[in-house]
Formats: structure tokens, sequence, C-alpha cells
């Protein structure tokens, strides 16, 4: 009775977010409280405790960092040089759209930061050229979602997180996170070659492409940001990289030990602001604060649900129901219906991550197939008009017709595409490996 309480106010959340607009995860720390207190007998400290700090501190310092790449123009000036690159080859802009969004959202800026400021120049792109709608603002999506699973990048900082706390090693954590990367950067290239074989607009494309003006050159900030941005992406890579390599040596064990990406970003802040590369206000403000909330309130609703037993008892239910080959399909699924309505990074993995070791574990599954088919099924789906990167495309539209135009391109094609082929590359994980 309680985890079926517990599993309605799981619902009840994503439901009131989605219909009142209000963060989730406020929903979610309200819910925590009145289940944890008033139901189960929890203190209210101890419900305060399950405020998830660790992950909490990790996304804001990375984030503070990153900031200064959004806030003086680094990241967008990056993005303007790769489409000038492009304009000799214009049949290959789908890939310098999907290759700048990767790029950028590697580097730091996150899913919804990319989104927010590309999507609007894919869209113009689009216009100019005479690229397919569905091309472009597939080849943005994707990038952004595939660069930001990079593992010092924000979604892969956040899946780290997720996992270590469902009791996943850090060293393990890692290379699932490598995994989950090349898994979401696979799929996009396969796609968008079958969009680009297939299309026959290369002649209008070139003409257009040729009339694209040169971009300034980066600035003094922006050359340090950058500079900055690659060494702390090497600090903080090379250590557990080379622990992979030479586990038994004693100086690299002893380094990767004492290296946490949430502190070494908080170095490289400081180091920027002594630097003057941004406004101190611009760049705290540039800190995605609704996600941060999102991800740790659902996180302090999934801690109750962790507590009251309900995630062990939706493991063995999964367990007993559905044949092992078949889990991670399920599993992603389950993960792109939900991601349909709900975020990927504040609900559908936050929910769905702590259920992958109790059942990998009983059907001898290995952990990393299901991690990568939760993340491929949730954001094949991202980009359906109702899910925030469609949302976030559809308002990047210069006018209310062309939104009308995209509406059901993104519904009943892209999405639909979208599920499919991560259908296909689950259905192809779970049987090969």
């Amino acid at each position: 009775m309680l985890s079926l309480l517990i599993v309605g106010a799981i619902v009840a959340a994503i439901a009131l977010g989605y219909l009142t607009r209000i963060n989730i995860g406020l929903f979610a720390i309200a819910l925590a409280y009145v289940i944890g207190s008033f139901v189960m007998g929890m203190k209210p400290s101890e419900v305060i405790n399950l405020w998830p700090l660790k992950l909490f501190f990790i996304i804001f310092s990375v984030c503070l960092f990153y900031s200064f790449a959004i806030v003086n123009g680094t990241l967008e000036k990056l993005a303007e040089h790769m489409m000038y690159r492009c304009r000799n080859v214009p049949h290959f802009l789908p890939y310098a759209i999907f290759g700048a969004a990767t790029l950028i959202s590697a580097l730091g800026a996150g899913y919804y930061t990319v989104l927010a400021f590309m999507a609007p120049i894919t869209i113009l792109l689009c216009a100019r050229t005479g690229l397919s709608l569905i091309i472009g603002g597939m080849s943005v999506n994707y990038g952004a979602l595939a660069g930001a699973n990079f593992v010092s990048s924000q979604s892969g900082i956040i899946f780290r997180g997720l996992m270590t706390a469902s009791g996943v090693p850090e060293s393990t954590a890692f290379i699932n996170g490598i995994g989950i990367f090349l898994s979401t950067a696979v799929i996009p290239l396969i796609v968008i070659s079958g969009f680009v074989f297939l299309a026959g607009n290369k002649r209008a494309m070139a003409d257009a492409m040729s009339h694209v003006e040169a971009p300034k050159p980066l600035n003094r900030d922006q050359r340090i940001t950058l500079l900055l941005t690659l060494i702390m992406m090497a600090v903080v890579l090379a250590p557990p990289i080379a622990a992979l390599v030479a586990p038994d040596n004693a100086l690299i064990g002893y380094v990767n030990a004492r290296i946490d990406i949430g502190l070494v970003a908080s170095v490289f802040a400081v180091i920027a602001l002594l630097l003057k590369l941004g406004d101190e206000r611009k760049a705290i403000a540039s800190v995605p604060w609704g996600t941060l909330i999102m991800i740790c309130g659902v996180g302090m609703l999934i801690a109750i649900a962790m507590k009251a037993g309900t995630i062990d008892l939706l493991a063995s239910w999964i367990s007993g129901s559905i044949p092992p080959v078949l889990v991670p399909v399920v599993f992603g699924v389950i993960a792109a219906m939900m991601s349909l309505f709900a975020s990927t990074l504040g609900v559908v993995t936050p929910a769905l991550f702590p259920v992958v070791m109790p059942i990998a574990q009983t059907l001898s599954i290995d952990p990393m197939i299901i991690f990568i088919s939760i993340v491929v099924g949730a954001q094949a789906t991202s980009i359906s008009p109702f899910s925030s990167g469609g949302s976030l495309i559809l308002g990047s539209c210069p006018s209310e017709e062309s939104r009308t135009v995209l509406f059901p391109k993104l519904l009943f094609r892209a999405a639909p595409l979208g599920f499919v082929v991560a259908l296909v590359f689950n259905l192809a994980l779970a049987f090969i490996f």
C-alpha cells in the first residue's frame, strides 16, 4: 500500500508539473515531506538529509565554470566558425550542425543551453539553405544530447552521480558513462546519414551556402575561456583514464582518488573570475537552477521510495515478469514513453536508474546495457513538441505559421523515427551483449 502511494506521488508530481508548468522538483519535495514525515514517521531533518547534496554541488560547480563560456560568447562564436567551415560542402551541413552542437555541449554548455542558442541558428539556416526542418531539428537536438552525455559534461555528470548513488563504483560509473556517450553519438550519425543520402536538395543548399559570411575571430576572453575549458577537461579526464590503463600504479591511483570534477570546476571558476572572463552575477544567473531543483527534488522523492522498499518491489516484479533478454528493451520503451512528457535528467533517469542494480544482479545482466537503454530510449523522444527539446525548437521558430507547420512534423515524424531507431538499437544491444 505504501509503495502504491509513493508511485502515485511520483506520477502526481510529474502530472502536476506538466499541467501547471511549475517545477516538478518542488512538487516532489512537498510530497517527500508529507509521505516521509506523516506517513513513514521520519523526522523532518531526516527528510531534509535526503537532498542529494553531492550531486547538487557537482552540477552547480561545473555549470558555474562553463557559464563563463556562455556569457562571453565563446560557444556561440565556435558554432559560427563551424558553420562557416561547412560552406563549401553544403550536403554536410546536417553533420556540421550535429558536430557543432555535440562539441559545444561536450565543452560544458549542456543540452538546454546549446539547444536554446543553436536551435534559432539552425531554423535560420534551414530557411536560407532549403535544408529540411526535420533534418535540421534532429541534427541540433541529437548533437546537444550527445555532447551533454560526455562524461565531463552536464548530463554525463548527472548520469554518473545517479549511478554512484545507486551503488555503482566510481570507476564503473565512468566506464558506463563512456558507453552512454558513444551510444548516443553513433545513433544520430546513422539517422542523419539516412536523411542526407535520401534527400535531393543538395544543389539548392550549395547555392545558398555560398553567401555565408565569415565570422569574426575569437577575442582575448574567448580564447582564454576556450583554453581553460580544454585544460579542465584534461585535468578531469586524464587521471581516471590513466587508472584504467595502469590500475596498479600507486601514483596514478593517489592522484585519481583526489580528483573531483566539482572541486576542480570550482578552482577553474575562481581562475575565470580572477582573469575577468565574464560578469560574476551573469555567470551565477546562467546556472540552470530549474534543472537543479527538479533533479534534487525528484531525488528526494526517489530516496523516500528506496527507504520504503518500493524500488526493490518494482525490481522484483520486473525480474519475475519479463524475460531477461528483453529487460533492457522494456526499460528503453518505458523511458521513451516517460520522456514524451517529462525531463530525461530531472525525472526519467532519477526514477529508473535506482532500479537497475537490483534487477541486473538478480538476472545477471550487465548494468551498463540497461543504463544505456534507458538513456537511449529517453532521449529518442525528447524532440517531441511536448518534451523539452521539441518545445525549445518550436520556440525558436520565427513565426506562428512556421510553428504550426513544424509541430506535426516533430510529433508524427521526428519523434516516432527517433523511437524506432532507438528501439532497434536497444534490441541489437540486448541480443548482441
